[in-house]
């Protein structure tokens, strides 16, 4: 099967089983999703839902969270992974917005990456869910899957390689949600250690079920 074939029937699939696809983060604002995808980096969702309700009741802008001090952010995000780091993250992101960008998010990438606890992945997930730009966030989820499906070859080692392959054959309106296809699909099917490939309807196409099963 050509590679192009394989990202249409892929595409195809996900877009008739998960036609209204969302982050899983919770969230009412630009501001609030960028906290809350700040505080996601090696947490899950869940854990970070927990913790946002409280968080976002007392500091819903860029503007109230800039006056906070690390100490106090931390109080609300303790049972977060790394909370002294992204406590300073967060008052330092906050700050930034309040001194360069009127207390608003920017679309920018430039603009994004520059903030206190934003990498390339945290900008891209930012650009997809509130900007619609196509923007391909590589989590570990979608790592797993784009390889295992043969989306990418295996000499794409980095997220960042991964990235630009996918953006190369998925179409540039559908990135958005092919983002959270791939990754949904990671999170509860196309699970590291034990892959539920009995409950996978993609696994035809799937080039690590079809070397594990080769006689079908």
């Amino acid at each position: 099967m050509r590679k192009q074939e394989k990202y249409s029937k892929v595409i195809e699939y996900f877009e008739a089983s998960m036609p209204d696809v969302s982050s899983e983060l919770n969230y009412t604002t630009p501001f609030e999703l960028l906290v809350a995808v700040i505080l996601s980096a090696q947490c899950t969702d869940k854990r970070v839902n927990m913790v946002t309700p409280t968080l976002f009741r007392d500091y819903p802008t860029a503007e109230v969270m800039a006056e906070a001090t690390p100490e106090a952010i931390f109080e609300y995000i303790r049972s977060i992974s790394y909370p002294n780091n992204k406590a300073k993250h967060l008052v330092g992101m906050a700050k930034m917005l309040m001194e360069q960008h009127g207390g608003e998010v920017p679309s920018d990438m430039d603009d994004l990456v520059k903030l206190p606890g934003v990498g390339r992945k945290t900008a891209n997930v930012i650009q997809a869910v509130i900007w619609r730009k196509s923007a391909m966030a590589v989590d570990t989820h979608i790592f797993r899957v784009s390889h295992r499906l043969g989306l990418v070859p295996e000499s794409c080692t980095t997220p960042y390689s991964v990235e630009k392959e996918l953006v190369k054959h998925i179409p540039a309106e559908k990135i958005p949600d092919a983002h959270h296809w791939l990754l949904l699909h990671g999170r509860y099917i196309c699970q590291s250690r034990k892959p539920k490939c009995e409950k996978c309807d993609i696994k035809h196409l799937c080039n690590h079920f079809v070397k594990k099963n080769p006689l079908g």
